[in-house]
C-alpha cells in the first residue's frame, strides 16, 4: 500500500486516518514506514505518524501535493495480553448481547422496544445461572455428594479422603462437604465479577471526550441516528447495575442449591430457619429480577448518574444471604447420609422451559417490531436476534452439560459404570442430541456446497467479459469464478443460521419432554422399544456423551494455548473483532465493547485536528475499521462533518451490519449517514467474503456511495506492468489497487478548501493541538 500517493494539489491542508480492520496491523504496515511515531494515545490504542511526517502542521508547504497519513491503531482492544484467552469462556454471553442490538428498527413503537429489551436481558440472566449451576452440578453434586459419599468412588483419591463419608472424618457429614464445596462455584461467580470490575473500569467507566459545554439531551421528538446519540458509546451505569444483579443470581444460585439441599432433612428450629432463609433468598431473587426489568440503556443523554444502593449492593446482600445458607447447611444433622442425586437438580430443566419461553416470546416480539416496513434484505426477516438468542442458550447448554459429563465420567470411571448416579437426566438427552443436529445439517451444507460449485460455473462468463481484452485461460478463469462464488457464501449465513437456531430449538424441547417422560437416559428410556429404536438411542447417547466431552476438552485446550500462544490469542481477537463491536447492553460478563474507546478516539481526533488546522480530513476505514470510522463520523457535530470525508472498503457495513443489525445499520441508517457526513465513497470486490456494497444510492444531487467493483485480480495475465501473475486478493490489500487512490483524491477535491490556520495563542474550538489530541 502506498499512503503516499498524490492526492490534489489545491485545497490545503489535508489529513488521511487509517483504520485498520479485523487481526490488527502495524502501524509499519499501515504507513508503509519502518520509522513511525505515536503522536497521541497509549499502548493498547493509539495514533501513529511517520517519523518524518511528525511536524507536518509545522510545514504546510511540504504536503501541498498529499495528504497527512496517520494509523490508528486499536488492535490491543481485543487481542493483548494472555488473560484476554479467558474471554472463550464467555462465548455464550457474547452472543446473546448480540441479540439484544439485533432487533428490527422501529419508530413510535418505544414499549415493544423496552420489552424486547427486557426479554433479552433476561435471556442473559438464565445464562449466567445455567452457567452457576452447572459448576454447582459439579461440585456440589458429582463430587461432594455423590462421590464423596460413595465410597467405591472416593477410595484411590487422595484430595477427597478427607470428605469421605466411610471415614468419620469432620468435614464428612454432607452439610459440611457441600458447604466447602461451594467454594468453587462461589469463587467462578467472583471471578467473573472481578473481570466485569476491571473491564469496566478500563472501558465503560472511562468518560468520554466532552466540550468544556454540557452534552445537550436529544429531544424526544427527535432522536436521531441511534449512534450517533451523545450516550450510546458510554454504557456506565447500565453495566454496573447488570454487573451487581447478575453476581447476586449467581451467588443466590450458590445458595439456593446448598438450601435445597437439607430441607428435608430439618425438623425444629433448623426448619424454621431453614424456611426463613430460602424466604429471604426468593426475595433477593425478586429484587434481582427487578433490576434487570427495571432499567435498558439511556442513549439520548451522557447519563453519569449512580443507581440507589438497593440495586448496587445487591450483590453484597446475596453474597451475605450465602454465607447464612453455608452455615445452617453445614450444621450437625445426625445420620443424614448423601444418596441418589442432590435434591434442586430439576433447575436444568426449569431453565431450559425459561429459555425457550423467552425465546418465542422475543420472536413474537420482533415480528411485530418489523410487520410495518420490512426490508427484504434484513437477516431472517427481522428474526435474526432471537435466532442468535437461541444459538446463545444452546452454547451455553453444550458448555454446561459438557463440564458436567466430562466430570462425571472422570469420577465413574470405566470398572463400574452404576457406581455414581451421575448427572441430571436431561443433559443426557441434551448431549444425545448433538449427533441429531449435526447430521441434519449436512442437507444444508450439502445445497450450499452444490450452489457454490453451480455459481462458479455460471460465473465464469462474467468474469470473460470483465477481462474481455485479455485471451481467455480456462484456469485463471476458473480460480477467479471459484473466489467470487466462494465470496457469495456469506450472503447464504442468514439461512443456515435460521436452520441450526431453528433446529437446536426443536430438538431442546425434545429432550425436556423425553427427560421428564421417561425420567431416565435416552438408552434406558428406550430399552424395551424396537431393536433399531434402541439401538440408535444408545448410540446417539454414546457419541453426544463422547462428543460433549471431546468439545469441551477442545475448548479448553485452545483457551490454553491461545494464552501461551500469541498467534492462536491473535485468532482468537479476530473473533472478539467483531462480536464485541457492541456495548453491553445485556449481558455484563461478556466481553468489553471495544468501540466505547475507539469511537471516541476517533471522534476526538477529527475534531481536534479540523479544529486546530481548518483542514480538510479523510477518514479511510479498512473492514471493521469502516464500522469504527462510520460509528465515529455519526458522532461528530455538524461543523466538524463538512470538513471530513468518508472512504470505506472492504467494509461489512451493509453486507453484516445492515442485514443483522437493521436498526442501527439498515437502509435508513445508511441514508442519513450519506446525508450527514459531507461526502462519502465505498470500494468493494466481487471476490470479498466480508465487505460489500453499501447500497445506497444517489440522492439531492449526491452520488451514489458504492463505486464500481473492482477488478480482482487487477490484471488477468502476464502483462508488461505485472509480468507475474498477480493474486486474487479478496478481502485485503485494497490500498493496492490504482483506484484507491483515485477515489481518495477524488473525495478530497470535494471537501471545501483549508481555512486559515490558527495562529499561536488563539483559542480552538476543542482546546487542544493537531499533533497532541487524542
Amino acid at each position: 500500500m502506498s499512503p503516499a500517493t498524490p492526492a490534489p494539489e489545491h485545497g490545503g491542508a489535508a489529513l488521511e486516518l487509517l483504520v485498520h480492520g479485523v487481526g490488527g496491523a502495524s502501524p509499519q504496515s499501515m504507513l508503509d514506514d519502518p520509522r513511525t511515531v505515536r503522536v497521541t494515545g497509549d499502548e493498547t490504542a493509539a495514533v501513529h505518524r511517520r517519523a518524518d511526517d511528525l511536524d507536518a502542521e509545522d510545514h504546510p508547504d511540504r504536503y501541498a501535493a498529499r495528504p497527512v497519513p496517520e494509523a490508528y491503531v486499536w488492535s490491543n482492544l481485543t487481542s493483548g495480553d494472555g488473560a484476554r484467552a479467558l474471554w472463550l469462556l464467555l462465548l455464550p454471553f457474547m452472543v446473546v448481547n448480540l441479540a439484544h442490538w439485533m432487533r428490527p428498527p422501529a419508530v413510535g413503537r418505544p414499549g415493544l422496544v423496552r420489552l424486547y429489551g427486557v426479554l433479552v436481558r433476561l435471556l442473559a440472566l438464565t445464562l449466567t445461572v445455567l452457567l452457576t449451576a452447572a459448576v454447582c452440578e459439579v461440585a456440589l453434586d458429582l463430587t461432594a455428594w455423590q462421590c464423596a459419599g460413595t465410597a467405591g468412588c472416593a477410595d484411590g483419591r487422595a484430595w477427597l479422603g478427607f470428605l469421605a463419608a466411610d471415614r468419620g472424618g469432620w468435614w464428612s457429614g454432607p452439610g459440611r462437604r457441600l458447604a466447602l464445596a461451594a467454594v468453587l462455584p462461589t469463587a467462578l461467580v467472583t471471578l467473573l465479577w472481578y473481570l466485569s470490575r476491571r473491564t469496566w473500569c478500563a472501558y465503560e467507566a472511562q468518560r468520554p471526550p466532552t466540550d468544556d459545554h454540557p452534552v445537550t439531551p436529544v429531544p424526544p421528538a427527535d432522536p436521531g441516528p441511534a449512534l450517533g446519540r451523545p450516550g450510546f458509546w458510554y454504557g456506565r451505569r447500565l453495566v454496573a447495575r447488570l454487573r451487581a444483579a447478575h453476581t447476586a443470581a449467581g451467588l443466590l444460585t450458590v445458595a439456593g442449591a446448598l438450601a435445597a439441599a437439607p430441607a428435608r432433612q430439618d425438623t425444629g428450629a433448623l426448619a424454621a430457619t431453614g424456611l426463613a432463609l430460602r424466604a429471604a433468598l426468593v426475595a433477593c431473587a425478586a429484587l434481582v429480577l427487578w433490576s434487570v426489568c427495571g432499567r435498558g440503556r439511556s442513549e439520548r443523554r451522557l447519563d453519569q448518574r449512580v443507581d440507589s444502593a438497593v440495586f448496587t449492593r445487591l450483590s453484597a446482600l446475596a453474597a451475605g444471604l450465602l454465607a447464612l445458607t453455608a452455615v445452617h447447611t453445614a450444621w450437625d444433622r445426625p445420620g443424614w447420609t448423601s444418596t441418589g442425586t442432590l435434591p434442586g437438580n430439576a433447575v436444568f430443566g426449569v431453565l431450559t422451559l425459561a429459555q425457550g419461553g423467552l425465546v418465542v416470546a422475543l420472536g413474537a416480539v420482533a415480528l411485530l417490531l418489523q410487520r410495518p416496513r420490512r426490508d427484504p434484505r434484513t437477516a431472517l426477516a427481522g428474526l435474526g436476534g432471537p435466532a442468535t438468542a437461541v444459538l446463545a442458550c444452546a452454547l451455553g447448554g453444550v458448555m454446561s452439560g459438557g463440564v458436567a459429563q466430562w466430570v462425571a465420567d472422570r469420577l465413574d470411571g470405566s470398572a463400574d459404570p452404576a457406581r455414581l448416579t451421575g448427572p441430571p437426566v436431561l443433559l443426557s438427552w441434551q448431549a444425545s442430541v448433538i449427533p441429531v443436529l449435526l447430521l441434519l445439517l449436512l442437507a444444508p451444507a450439502a445445497l450450499l456446497g452444490v450452489r457454490t460449485a453451480l455459481a462458479t460455473r455460471r460465473l465464469r462468463g462474467a468474469v470473460e467479459a470483465d477481462y474481455a481484452d485479455e485471451r481467455p485461460d480456462p484456469v485463471r478463469t476458473g480460480q477467479i469464478a471459484a473466489s467470487r462464488a466462494r465470496a457469495s457464501l456469506t450472503d447464504s449465513a442468514p439461512v443456515l443460521v435460521g436452520v441450526v437456531a431453528g433446529t437446536a430449538l426443536l430438538l431442546g424441547a425434545a429432550s425436556v419432554a423425553g427427560a421428564w417422560a421417561s425420567g431416565e437416559v435416552p438408552g434406558r428410556a428406550f430399552a424395551d422399544a424396537h431393536p433399531a429404536v434402541a439401538g440408535l438411542a444408545t448410540t446417539t447417547q454414546a457419541l453426544g456423551s463422547w462428543m460433549i466431552g471431546f468439545g469441551f476438552l477442545l475448548f479448553v485446550t485452545w483457551g490454553r494455548r491461545a494464552y501461551r500462544d500469541a498467534s492462536a490469542r491473535r485468532t482468537i481477537g479476530i473473533l472478539w473483532d467483531v462480536g464485541t463491536f457492541w456495548p453491553r447492553a445485556a449481558h455484563p460478563f461478556a466481553p468489553p465493547c471495544y468501540a466505547e474507546r475507539a469511537v471516541p478516539d476517533l471522534t476526538w481526533r477529527m475534531r481536534s485536528w479540523t479544529g486546530h488546522t481548518g483542514g480538510r480530513l479523510v477518514i479511510s476505514g479498512h473492514s471493521q475499521g469502516s464500522v469504527l470510522a462510520a460509528a465515529a463520523v455519526w458522532q461528530l457535530p455538524s461543523a466538524t462533518r463538512a470538513r471530513v470525508a468518508l472512504l470505506t472498503y472492504g467494509s461489512p457495513l451493509e453486507r453484516l451490519y445492515g442485514r443483522w443489525f437493521p436498526a442501527y445499520f439498515g437502509p435508513d441508517a445508511l441514508r442519513g449517514l450519506h446525508r450527514a457526513v459531507h461526502c462519502w465513497t465505498n470500494l468493494h470486490r466481487a471476490t470479498d467474503p466480508i465487505g460489500g456494497p453499501v447500497r445506497v444510492p444517489a440522492e439531492d444531487g449526491r452520488p451514489g456511495v458504492d463505486a464500481p467493483a473492482l477488478r480482482d485480480p487487477v490484471a488477468y495475465g502476464r502483462t508488461r506492468v505485472h509480468p507475474l501473475p498477480e493474486p486474487v486478493l479478496g478481502h485485503s490489500d485494497y490500498q493496492a489497487d490504482p483506484a484507491f487512490a483515485e477515489r481518495r483524491a477524488a473525495l478530497l477535491d470535494r471537501l471545501p478548501p483549508a481555512l486559515p490556520r490558527q495562529r499561536a495563542g488563539e483559542p480552538t474550538d476543542q482546546g487542544s493541538s493537531g499533533r497532541s489530541s487524542g
